[in-house]
């Protein structure tokens, strides 16, 4: 099997050659170190660095593409066919300058289609080589942090919850985990793996944490057998459908008008070849080459400009989808709060000293793990040398299903006993003094939600003795300083902002005061799941809720599945292993700042820094981005119907071809270049949702369109009946008219009011007036056509320049009849406040 076939329906184990790394799977843990060279201890770094030389990176070398075939691919398909078609029509017909315009443009086609993409494809390759997984590693008996390409056989590495294993590698002493393996095996449910068992590179740890042997990096992991199986899934998002249906129509209408110039001159006895060889070129001239090239160019530009502004875009169809996003469901830890816990003066139980409390705490938490709880609990103590006289004997970390911290401690006079820490609620059903204490600990935590506090249950166990709490820690994590002007500015686009949180309601009800974001949040331990379908009324309180608390990660993956099914775009932000399938799901889902690997890798968009200012302008600028495109959309058309409708016509009423072949490759060939300068374009964001209005994009084209097939009707009249111009010269007359206006009206499109209402960028005003002194140059002086002269040129920019002021009007007048009352004006910055609509 290889890349490109396609994958099996059911989902199954593949099946490989004899494994080689068989033995190394099932040796007993000494001999797997004597064999390796290796201890529980790990490599020193020099070590390391000779075995990265012997063994290479750890990573699986991708397939490169040759560039050369890349580029001749460019010559291979419908268009270049139909192109080649007229190159070798022209040569028969020994029309020498066709014959070298027209493959000028074959190859200038290739060209820039080859250069862009190949630039896209470098500016995506940087951007993601900025989410390169990081690995736990013990060097020199340290931890740090390498790339995880630097892996190297008999490497000790820290596996987590949330990490994807970087490695093939075998567990050590520890708790048993949980790994999901579904990308390799296709099994469904996690795997449980107790110490001394193998886990595979690829696979993504759901529970538990634990030390590891690295014993097969790269190809030769198990992953790196089975990597043909894994395929990435190429969708198609909204905004290229969209794209690809004005292609297709326009495909469709340059072919069905182009026969029926066919058919006339066959009917008329024209020369068959310069017939067709002026149909072909007609076709091409008329069909969007440069579409795919506009599209990619634009999406690579502002995945760039996302990028300094530290969010990463792993997909690049997320840019779109983002523009139509009107429902965001935001994390409230770390995204709406600065996830920078203090610690309140705890409530206590059975008269313990409040340090005391804090110390157990702190002795259920663990600093090396960098958990902001964790750390906030250690930071709490005044002394800090209290946890000194303590040995761990073990620790068990926070997990989704024991919903706590335990440890296990040996004391300064060898006894031990446990500590745990935890949700409230958690904390009380494992504590046996729980009935005599829940309706003081259900008021203690009540007032610190009213506060805006977190609380935390602390519970000792002493010796062999019975779980017992001993106190409740307030945290409080204060919102950002930007949170509450970013809330007003979503709204103020459009977009609905729903907190999502696992806090109590009285806190979530408290952050959403201080944020402005309203009261109604929603208890969502109520809520059912995936396969359970809501009530209507469930469903319509769900879609108008200001957030939930006490939420769930299956709650998230249900809450944005009811939100679509109501018919909104939503995105969706989470960071952790949890939170995978709700980002997959999402039209958009965001991986927040210091999200897991698993996280980042289920989401389109990845944020370097913390705080949802940065996805409010990545929806800024997905929305310019939009615009750029829909402008792009509206000129195409336009500029189609008015060189398709115009040459047939003239053909078919005046039997004159007013332009050559030449002329037609000459046009293409000067505007496809220009127009991609679209994607860097100044534009303003709407204050609403965008998606594509094909009536508001089909109409405003059309007229734009039919109004430049009367005004080349205009000056083909007046050179031939007013002024008596040869035909020759006409011609000439025609092509530059045809050029000026034609790039005349990208100023038209670009702007839903008058065209000055927002300046262009300067790479366009350069690129269009660069153009088209080149075409009245060639006009002018008379390349491959009879020279026109200074005087008439001048004529034609003046009667171009008065159609153009008439059509300004003219596309007014049609936005006004076709979408009166339907879009809200376009702003730079922020606008007045508007009620969310769905897209």
């Amino acid at each position: 099997m290889n890349a490109h076939s396609a994958p099996p329906k059911v989902p199954r184990a593949p099946k490989l050659k004899p494994d080689p790394n068989e033995a190394l799977k099932s040796m007993s843990m000494s001999d797997l170190q004597a064999k390796l060279r290796s201890s529980s201890e790990g490599l020193t770094q020099a070590e390391a660095q000779k075995r990265l030389l012997q063994y290479g990176p750890n990573e699986l070398e991708e397939k490169k593409t040759n560039e050369v075939l890349k580029f001749l691919s460019y010559f291979w398909g419908p268009i270049p066919w139909m192109i080649e078609a007229a190159v070798v029509l022209s040569a028969v017909a020994q029309h020498w300058p066709d014959f070298g315009i027209i493959l000028l443009l074959l190859v200038a086609n290739a060209v820039v289609g080859f250069w862009e993409e190949h630039q896209a494809g470098n500016a995506i390759a940087a951007l993601k080589a900025k989410l390169a997984v990081k690995a736990r590693v013990e060097r020199d008996g340290k931890w740090v942090e390498p790339p995880a390409r630097d892996l190297v056989p008999g490497d000790v590495i820290r596996l987590r919850l949330g990490d994807i294993v970087p490695a093939d590698a075998r567990l050590l002493e520890g708790d048993p985990i949980e790994v999901d393996q579904s990308a390799l095996t296709g099994e469904s449910l996690p795997a449980t793996r107790k110490p001394g068992e193998a886990v595979f590179s690829g696979s993504i740890v759901r529970q538990g944490e634990i030390g590891a042997l690295v014993y097969a990096t790269g190809a030769s992991t198990y992953f790196g057998k089975t990597a043909e199986l894994v395929q990435e899934a190429h969708t198609v998002s909204h905004f290229q459908r969209a794209v690809l249906k004005i292609g297709n129509y326009l495909i469709i209408l340059a072919v069905a008008l182009v026969a029926v110039i066919i058919a006339v001159a066959l009917y008329r006895g024209d020369p068959l070849l310069t017939t067709l060889q002026f149909a072909l070129v007609l076709t091409v001239a008329a069909i969007p080459v440069a579409m795919p090239t506009v599209l990619s160019v634009t999406m690579a530009v502002g995945a760039r400009l996302l990028a300094k502004k530290e969010a990463i875009v792993t997909r690049l169809s997320a840019i779109e989808e983002l523009a139509g996003v009107d429902i965001l469901c935001s994390d409230k830890t770390g995204t709406l709060t600065q996830n920078k816990l203090t610690l309140g003066d705890p409530f206590c139980l059975d008269d313990m000293p409040a340090e005391q409390v804090i110390l157990n705490a702190a002795l259920a938490s663990r600093a090396d793990d960098k958990d902001v709880i964790d750390l906030a609990v250690i930071g709490g103590l005044k002394n800090t040398q209290a946890l000194q006289g303590y040995q761990v004997v073990h620790f068990q970390p926070f997990d989704a299903v024991q919903k706590r911290t335990e440890a296990t401690v040996k004391g300064a006079d060898g006894k031990e006993f446990k500590v745990a820490k935890g949700a409230p609620q958690v904390i009380l059903a494992l504590a046996t003094n729980a009935k005599a204490v829940t309706a003081a600990v259900d008021k203690a935590v009540g007032d610190f939600a009213a506060r805006g506090f977190r609380a935390l249950g602390v519970a000792r166990a002493d010796g062999e003795g019975k779980w017992r709490i001993v106190g409740v820690l307030p945290l409080f994590d204060p919102p950002r300083d930007d949170a509450k002007a970013t809330v007003a500015t979503a709204r103020n686009m459009g977009i609905s902002v729903k907190m999502v949180t696992g806090d109590a309601i009285a806190i979530a009800q408290e952050t959403a005061k201080k944020l402005g974001m309203g009261a109604n949040i929603l208890d969502a331990s109520g809520f059912g799941d995936s396969k359970r379908h809501e009530t209507a009324a469930l469903s319509a309180s769900i879609e108008q809720a200001d957030g939930f608390a006490q939420v769930f990660p299956e709650h998230k993956f249900h809450i944005v599945d009811v939100l679509q099914q109501a018919g909104h775009i939503v995105g969706m932000t989470g960071d952790g292993v949890n939170d995978a399938p709700a980002l997959k799901k999402a039209d958009c889902g965001i991986a927040v700042s210091g999200a897991t690997d698993a996280a980042r890798a289920a989401a389109a968009i990845v944020l370097m820094t913390p705080g949802l200012s940065v996805i409010i302008d990545a929806i800024k600028e997905s929305r310019k981005i939009f615009q750029r495109m829909n402008s792009y959309a509206i000129y195409r058309i336009a500029e189609t119907l008015r060189v398709l409708v115009f040459m047939t016509l003239a053909i078919l009423v005046f039997n004159f071809y007013p332009v050559t072949a030449v002329m037609i490759v000459m046009l293409a060939l000067l505007n496809d270049g220009a127009i991609l300068s679209i994607a860097y374009d100044n534009v303003h964001y709407r204050n609403q949702p965008e998606a594509w209005n094909m009536r508001v994009v089909l109409g405003v084209s059309t007229v734009l369109g039919l109004f430049g097939v009367a005004a080349a009707f205009g000056l083909f009249y007046l050179a031939d009946r007013v002024f008596h111009l040869d035909r020759a010269h006409i011609q000439t007359l025609m092509y530059l008219k045809l050029s000026v206006a034609g790039h005349l009206t990208i100023f038209l499109t670009r702007t839903r009011g008058p065209f000055w209402s927002i300046r262009p960028a300067q790479i366009l005003l350069i690129a269009v007036f660069g153009t088209q002194v080149i075409a009245t140059l060639i006009a002018v002086y008379g390349l491959f056509m009879t020279p026109l002269g200074w005087g008439w040129a001048a004529f034609v920019w003046g009667y171009a320049l008065a159609w153009f002021l008439v059509n300004d009007r003219v596309k007014l007048l049609a936005y006004w009849i076709l979408d009166r009352g339907g879009e809200a004006k376009p702003r730079a910055e922020t606008a007045p406040g508007l009620k969310p609509q769905a897209a």
